[in-house]
This record gives structure tokens, C-alpha cells and sequence, in this order.
């Protein structure tokens, strides 16, 4: 399955606004954990985002960026804002489908997941006439989940643990519609992509606070090699060498060019190359 995933607003468009949150950044935050949660646990998925980190991209850019990838299914993640006192959790397909067309069927099957763990109020499934629903060749989906501006909602949008819920609810919904498989856990063998090694922690951080600035989640690891201790920027560890592989590809774009995998079967390094 090809989701084309469009964490919404972004960069100068920064979206709806409320108790010291922007909606961009909520949006991104639900988005990358919704692609890390689907790349790590399910076979045959492949993920393609609008944006990773805090940059501009207009509607049509990413509409026309989805269409031509060819992606199955087209997901727009927004949070709402209207008078303060409005809250609760809403979800829209293009108001031209009827109640049957697909768009509706995944509609249907990603809501009723999604409002089993977001702790909002139901606002229901709603149709409207919303560019990336509109122009996106395949069925597609935008949430709004929650209002910014009231204190309930946007409380909830501070918690970690939240962003979370809301992002499996999201991925339990997708796995439901599109018949994902789990990935099958039958190695030992972990593919750890590092972004960096380092003699010095201080340069380490440095490198994992510039893979967040891209938005690529990363952390500091520490090894002994040779009798020395190292530290890596590693920017996750993976069941899959594909998975492994896409993850690499994410952070050589981000211009760390020497990123590479190491292979570690339980605590024994295969292979492992040092960066000063």
C-alpha cells in the first residue's frame, strides 16, 4: 500500500493557533509518528510525506505530488479552531462522493478506529469540498483532530502519550482498510542506521538536534569499539533491511551523506564504520 501522507499547513503557513500550540506543528508530530508506527510494524507499506519538517508546500504541489507518485491513498492530518468553545474530533471525505464510494468505506473503518483512543468528543464523518480531497486522484481522507483554541483539546495536544493514541488510532484504522500484515519477526538480526559516529557526545547531539530540525527522530547511543567509547546519532533500529534502507535514504536527502547500516545480531556488531 502507497499512502501519500500530508501532515498539514506548514513553514510560513503555520495553520490554526491556540494556548501557546500551532496546528503545523501538531500536524507533523501526529504524521511522523503515524509513519514511524506503519514503516516499523507492517509489511508492504510504503510511506511518502509532503513534509517532514517545518517548510512551505501548497495544496496543489502536494495534490499533484501524490497523483503522480501514484499513491493508494491520500491522508491530510489538521486540527481545528473555531470560537474557543468547540472541541471534539471530525474527519471529512469530498463532499461529490456518494456514501458508498471507497473514499467513504475507508472513511467509515478509520473513523470508528480513531475515536476509540483520542479521548474527543465525536463530532461525526463529514464530506467537504477541500483541495487535497478534491484533487487527489485516489480515495483520500483529512482529520481534524481536536479545536487548538480550546483548553481541553489543546491540553491534550501537550502530551506525548496523546500524540501517540491518536497516531495508532490513525494506523489502526489504515491496517483495517488496507488488509496490513504485520511484519514477521523471525531473525534475530536489527538494522540500526547511524547517522554519525563520534568521539565527542557534544558533536553527536549536535548531529541528532539537526536530524530533528529535518524531522527525523534520531538519539544519542553509546559504544566501545576497540576499547574506546563512541557515540552515535542513530536514527532508529529496524526488524527490515528495507525498512532500514528507507530510513537511510531520508537521511542522506537531509544531506548526511556518509549515513550508513550496521547489522547487529543480539549484542554482536557485524560491521560498523567510524566518523571523526
Amino acid at each position: 500500500m502507497k499512502l501519500y501522507l500530508d501532515p498539514g499547513h506548514g513553514g510560513t503557513d503555520s495553520g490554526a493557533t491556540g494556548n501557546g500550540l500551532l496546528e503545523k506543528n501538531v500536524n507533523l508530530d501526529i504524521a511522523l509518528r503515524i509513519r514511524s508506527i506503519l514503516v516499523n510494524n507492517y509489511e508492504n507499506v510504503d510511506v511518502q510525506m509532503s513534509r517532514t519538517g517545518d517548510t512551505t508546500k501548497s495544496l496543489q504541489q502536494r495534490t499533484n505530488e501524490a497523483n503522480a507518485w501514484g499513491a493508494d491513498y491520500f491522508l491530510s492530518i489538521h486540527c481545528n479552531a473555531f470560537n474557543g468553545s468547540a472541541q471534539g474530533y471530525e474527519d471529512y471525505i469530498y463532499s461529490g462522493l456518494s456514501d458508498s464510494s471507497p473514499s467513504a468505506g475507508y472513511q467509515n473503518t478509520i473513523h470508528a478506529e480513531i475515536i476509540k483512543v483520542n479521548q474527543l468528543q465525536n463530532r461525526g464523518k463529514k464530506k467537504g469540498n477541500l483541495h487535497v480531497l478534491r484533487e487527489s486522484n485516489m480515495p483520500a481522507l483529512l482529520t481534524e483532530n481536536g479545536f487548538i483554541d480550546n483548553v481541553h483539546d489543546s491540553n491534550l495536544m501537550k502530551q506525548s502519550s496523546w500524540l501517540q493514541n491518536v497516531a495508532q488510532g490513525h494506523v489502526n484504522g489504515l491496517a483495517i482498510a488496507f488488509n496490513l500484515q504485520p511484519q514477521q519477526d523471525d531473525s534475530d538480526i536489527i538494522y540500526k542506521v547511524v547517522a554519525g559516529s563520534f568521539r565527542s557526545r557534544d558533536n553527536a547531539e549536535e548531529r541528532v538536534a539537526f536530524l530533528s530540525s529535518r524531522g527525523i527522530e534520531s538519539f544519542v547511543a553509546t559504544v566501545t569499539i576497540s576499547g574506546e567509547i563512541w557515540y552515535r546519532a542513530q536514527a532508529g533500529a529496524f526488524s527490515t533491511r528495507a525498512n532500514a534502507e528507507t530510513r537511510l535514504n531520508e537521511v542522506k536527502n537531509a544531506g548526511i551523506t556518509d549515513a550508513y547500516i550496521i547489522s547487529e545480531q543480539q549484542t554482536t556488531v557485524l560491521q560498523s564504520t567510524i566518523n571523526e
